[in-house]
């Protein structure tokens, strides 16, 4: 957890870029608002979602993604 720390508030702007040159160079589709919309929507999905749960020792966040199963952890 503590190297993903410092990587994770990039995921969800690489996975637009990953996502963009995608549909854009590869699938050669014109960038319009459907596009875009797919782009950022997949990008959304794939990315790590952050929950504040309060226990009885105190708060902890936990992040969960799409195809991860275990929660991290973390102590806020």
């Amino acid at each position: 957890m503590k190297n993903l720390k410092h990587i994770i508030p990039f995921i969800f702007p690489l996975l637009i870029i990953v996502f963009g040159l995608v549909i854009y160079k590869i699938l050669e589709y014109e960038p319009n608002i459907y596009t875009i919309l797919i782009n950022v929507g997949g990008a959304y999905i794939l990315s790590p979602k952050f929950k504040t749960v309060e226990k009885q020792h105190g708060a902890e966040e936990q992040m969960k993604w799409l195809f991860f199963k275990k929660v991290i952890n973390k102590k806020v």
